[in-house]
């Protein structure tokens, strides 16, 4: 199934986040375009990220290994990555998203065998295939958190980046 979860502008702060109507966390398909919000804003404010990524991760919150290896992938001014999973963001106009942001996914080629879990394909501009998130429900609240996600491996660089260009 194909899912597009549309914002009019992303958060920078976990207030802003939990502003959104997506943040009640009651589909999976929210809290994994969420994701993808919340990333976008590590350039600007790392603590703002990570407050965000924490809320969308409940009772989970992110290790100090985690957020290291977050910081890692945003080295080398490598901050268009997150950008590049919103419709619209490509190599070609330096992965400027359109507006509204739109984030759009499918239901993973390789679902995740355990119940209680949901794992979606999600696309960015900027990669030959695409890239996993997963996400996991807590009955007790009906929420969906972020497990686990791998969308800040290596995309193509933005063309004005690009010394072959």
């Amino acid at each position: 199934m194909m899912y597009r979860i549309t914002f009019e502008k992303l958060p920078t702060t976990l207030a802003e986040l939990q502003a959104l109507p997506q943040a009640k966390l009651q589909k999976p398909e929210d809290t994994a375009a969420l994701t993808v919000a919340a990333l976008c804003a590590y350039p600007e404010s790392p603590e703002d990220c990570f407050e965000m990524l924490n809320f969308l991760r409940g009772p989970r919150p992110l290790s100090v290994m985690e957020k290291q290896f977050i910081r890692d992938r945003f080295l080398d001014g490598k901050d268009y990555i997150p950008r590049s999973y919103f419709a619209g963001a490509t190599p070609e106009n330096d992965y400027t998203p359109s507006v509204p942001y739109a984030v759009e996914f499918t239901d993973s080629v390789t679902p995740v065998a355990e119940d209680g879990y949901k794992r979606f394909d999600v696309r960015s501009g900027g990669a030959d295939t695409a890239r996993p998130i997963t996400l996991r429900h807590k009955p007790s609240t009906g929420e969906w958190f972020l497990w686990e996600q791998i969308l800040l491996a290596g995309i193509r660089a933005p063309k004005s980046r690009d010394a072959w260009a």
